[in-house]
């Protein structure tokens, strides 16, 4: 048994700096009268539930881990009256979320829900390294005078998340009432969500199904990466694709979810080989398909200046409004560099077939 000083979300330990000249207490426990001897990396993992005992053995490694002011190994075994810190080479910082005058493109809001579309670039909620500029800290300074509306409130707020540099849409709860309504329509799959995407390759399929579970990759924790759905790694997960476009050397597709886990569309067209178009953490920023002249190669550069990102849309969004039982439709049209970045395939594809046409 402890007494826990402080309670929450374990940071990124992964990337300590070992050299750095101050430290600063994040975690602070008082081992109870009654524990018996057991090792320090075993400990802390029972009680920080939002880590991992390798993680913890990293920071004992680095010498952040302390007992009684003094740093110990990831073997040292507790006993009662220890006091066990967490030392990181970084002040504990204040996650309370604040209001931010950031513009905001509302598709749709009433006293219940709101609907942004959101740009590219973005983040959508505070976290390691993203402490402010979020479509949270947004929202709360568009709703900063609504009564009773508490940005820092999980009951309110997000019901769902899409990545930084995927652009769409995303829809946001008022009231607890809404978004409880709004998450468990998630959770039974009766929201409608569709995404674009350009990836590389010729998908010769119209239509597929992939299946595969979602894990955190072990080789880059920053990447997912999947698994049989068999093998009880990961989350299941299941994405259904419909070509709309065949542009040569990549495709436009359409991608409907059954499941929302992270990265899973940006996994799962991976892991079948047609990466997202400009998706460097997958691949995606790598000539995959094509020529090998340098025209084609400039070609493929400028490409990815006009779209500097994973192209990936979050198009369409339908649910059944929480209060009044309507179905609720939306539709984002294309982001700028997208259209942008289509278009410029299409001139590609017109130039090669008036090519074809000459030397027949």
């Amino acid at each position: 048994m402890t007494s826990l000083m402080e309670e929450t979300p374990i940071l990124d330990i992964d990337e300590l700096d070992d050299e750095s000249p101050q430290l600063y207490e994040h975690y602070r426990f008082v081992v109870d009268k009654g524990q018996v001897p057991l090792r320090i990396d075993k400990y802390m993992c029972e009680k920080m539930q939002h880590t991992t005992r390798n993680r913890i053995q990293k920071a004992a490694e680095a010498g952040f881990v302390h007992v009684n002011d003094q740093p110990v190994k990831s073997n040292y075994k507790v006993r009662p009256g220890d006091i066990v810190t967490l030392m990181l080479d970084r002040p504990h910082y204040d996650t309370t979320i604040e209001p931010e005058d950031i513009p905001l493109d509302v598709v749709y809001e009433d006293d219940a829900v709101m609907v942004v579309d959101k740009p590219a670039g973005m983040v959508v909620h505070p976290g390691c390294g993203n402490f402010n500029g979020t479509l949270v800290n947004a929202i709360a300074w568009h709703l900063r005078d609504l009564p009773g509306y508490d940005p820092n409130d999980p009951e309110v707020g997000l019901v769902h998340r899409i990545d930084k540099d995927t652009t769409g849409l995303i829809v946001a709860a008022k009231t607890p009432e809404a978004k409880s309504n709004l998450g468990l329509q998630f959770f039974n799959k009766t929201t409608h969500r569709s995404y674009v995407a350009l990836v590389w390759g010729n998908i010769t399929e119209d239509t597929g199904r992939i299946e595969g579970n979602i894990t955190r990759d072990p080789k880059d924790r920053t990447r997912m990466t999947v698994a049989d759905p068999m093998s009880g790694v990961g989350k299941p997960a299941v994405t259904h694709y419909r070509v709309v476009e065949r542009l040569g050397y990549v495709t436009l597709v359409e991608c409907r979810l059954e499941t929302g886990r992270t990265h899973q569309i940006r996994a799962h067209m991976k892991h079948i080989g047609h990466p997202l178009f400009g998706d460097e953490r997958y691949g995606g920023t790598e000539i995959l398909r094509g020529e090998r002249s340098s025209t084609y190669k400039a070609f493929i550069n400028n490409c990815f200046k006009i779209c500097p990102r994973q192209a990936l849309h979050a198009k369409t969004l339908g649910f059944v409004h929480p209060v009044t039982g309507e179905q609720m439709d939306f539709d984002s049209p294309m982001p700028a560099d997208l259209a942008a970045l289509l278009d410029k395939w299409h001139v590609k594809m017109k130039g090669d077939e008036y090519k074809l046409t000459d030397i027949s």
